[in-house]
């Protein structure tokens, strides 16, 4: 059994969860290309990692850098802390640092409820209205339609109108190279069954 101290030690909660195999850097679109033995590796440790870690812990990586923070949200992700939502929305919608913000939108959509729904809709209420902020809107209406299909809701609607914030933000400018956003949804879905491929190697799913 782990010490307090060890505990609350930032470096060895990051040597311990976020650099081994240099995770923080597969956690995202890289997950789609592994296969064979890489691939069940990597799930086994992932999920793993996310039973063994406490809430404290994963507050410690929260409080500090993209790496630590994109790493803390997939671990969420798996295990489905979903206590963790409010502090997942505070972030995306802060987007205060790069590159942590698409497993923000993973881990909200793997929860899958209406709560998390609202924290995507605030999110691209307010960053679609700028569209010379390349954050990740695209992410957050992949994951917003991801939930809308699970939920048989709409809240991604007002944003696709024709001449909506989504085609406001698009035209830019600056111009972007944007895919339809259903592309979007398909991609994020990609990762949310990772994330539950994973948790099956660590505790059952939290409600």
């Amino acid at each position: 059994m782990r010490r307090a101290d060890e505990e609350e030690d930032p470096l060895k909660l990051i040597r311990r969860y976020v650099t081994p195999d240099r995770r923080y850097l597969k956690l995202g679109g890289s997950l789609l290309g592994l296969s064979g033995r890489d691939r069940t590796k990597f799930l086994r440790k992932l999920g793993q990692a996310a039973g063994e870690i406490s809430p404290r812990e994963l507050d410690t990586l929260f409080d500090r850098g993209w790496r630590e923070r994109k790493t803390a949200a997939w671990l969420v992700a798996v295990a489905g802390r979903s206590e963790f939502r409010d502090r997942l929305g505070e972030l995306l919608l802060a987007s205060e640092g790069p590159y942590a913000g698409m497993a923000y939108c993973v881990a909200l959509a793997t929860f899958g409820t209406r709560a998390d729904a609202d924290l995507l809709v605030a999110y691209l209420n307010r960053y679609l209205r700028r569209p010379d902020l390349y954050y990740d809107q695209e992410a957050a209406i992949g994951a917003l339609l991801l939930l809308d299909a699970k939920l048989g809701a709409d809240y991604a609607a007002r944003f696709l109108a024709p001449d909506g914030l989504w085609q406001q933000w698009i035209d830019g400018p600056p111009s972007k190279d944007g895919e339809v956003p259903d592309s979007y949804r398909e991609f994020i879905g990609k990762l949310c069954a990772f994330a539950d491929e994973a948790a099956k190697h660590g505790p059952n799913r939290l409600t």
